[in-house]
């Protein structure tokens, strides 16, 4: 049973990154007319070996509390650290968001959590049968 639980545990992380990853992926594309934004991905094998061995992503920057009463807080945004994408020529504005390797990264993304959310279903099939067969 620990090997079922640790599966479905690699699969849920998988499962979580690549939905974080298609965020921070479409937060790019709905800002590719935004004056000065600068597109951003994270290392999806990185950040799922730090989900793995139990490291957050830290970002190195800690927000400023400017009263004892607030609350304490850190940057970072989930389990990966994001990091601006590698710039391959910025528009005039300061834009950095390549409408191209941005479809074919979202493409690529959605095609890797659906193959996840597979392994997922077949996980599933193959207790529901072996659940039957032990009750025939």
């Amino acid at each position: 049973m620990a090997s079922l639980q640790q599966s479905l545990s690699v699969l849920n992380q998988a499962m979580n990154l690549r939905t974080q990853r298609h965020q921070v992926l479409a937060s790019n594309i709905a800002n590719a007319d935004t004056p000065g934004f600068k597109a951003r991905d994270f290392n999806f094998e990185t950040a799922m070996q730090n989900a793995m061995a139990g490291r957050g992503a830290t970002s190195g920057v800690d927000l400023a509390r400017t009263s004892s009463g607030h609350m304490q807080g850190g940057g970072g945004s989930g389990s990966a650290m994001l990091s601006f994408r590698t710039q391959t020529q910025a528009a005039a504005d300061g834009n950095t968001v390549d409408m191209d390797i941005e479809r074919s990264q979202i493409a690529e993304n959605a095609l890797q959590y659906q193959i996840v959310t597979q392994f997922i279903s077949d996980k599933f099939k193959g207790i529901r049968s072996a659940l039957a067969s032990s009750n025939s």
